[in-house]
């Protein structure tokens, strides 16, 4: 009799767990206003005070005029695009939820080499020569090494 009750009641308990994880995730959702994400507005980037400084320079770098984060910081093929932003989403609220982040904000490796392959991809006909030159025995460019301040600039007053 016991375990007939115990079996009845394991719907209720499954149900309120699911509405309290989506409760939740929607509450996160929006107060961190995650729709924001899905957008090519840079703005966006400031919902979350780490990327001040990055967002301050992107409106003095030579690329303010041409490109947005989305341009040089996702890949720009549909799935792989919507593939980092849950990513970099998820990892993002993470680390800033638990407040575990360096501090300034650093590149990952996976990040950085979205970035120079979008380097390449939109200066292809100035770089071509370079990449896949025979002497070349890198993987990959590292554009950013000379060109630190044409996505970000100074970030001085």
């Amino acid at each position: 009799m016991q375990l007939l009750s115990s079996i009845s009641a394991l719907p209720m308990v499954l149900s309120i767990m699911v509405g309290v994880l989506l409760g939740l995730g929607g509450f996160t959702f929006s107060y961190a206003e995650g729709a924001s994400y899905l957008s090519n507005d840079p703005a966006a980037c400031v919902n979350c005070h780490v990327m001040r400084d990055q967002y301050d320079g992107w409106q003095k770098a030579s690329h303010h005029q041409v490109a947005t984060c989305n341009d040089c910081h996702i890949p720009h093929e549909f799935v792989p695009k919507y593939l980092a932003k849950m990513q970099n989403g998820f990892w993002h609220s993470t680390y800033f939820t638990l407040q575990n982040f360096h501090e300034p904000i650093q590149i990952t490796p996976k990040n950085e080499a979205i970035l120079e392959n979008n380097c390449v991809g939109c200066h292809a006909k100035l770089v071509n020569d370079i990449a896949f030159h025979p002497s070349n025995d890198q993987q990959q460019l590292d554009c950013t090494k000379c060109h630190a301040d044409v996505g970000h600039g100074p970030t001085g007053n």
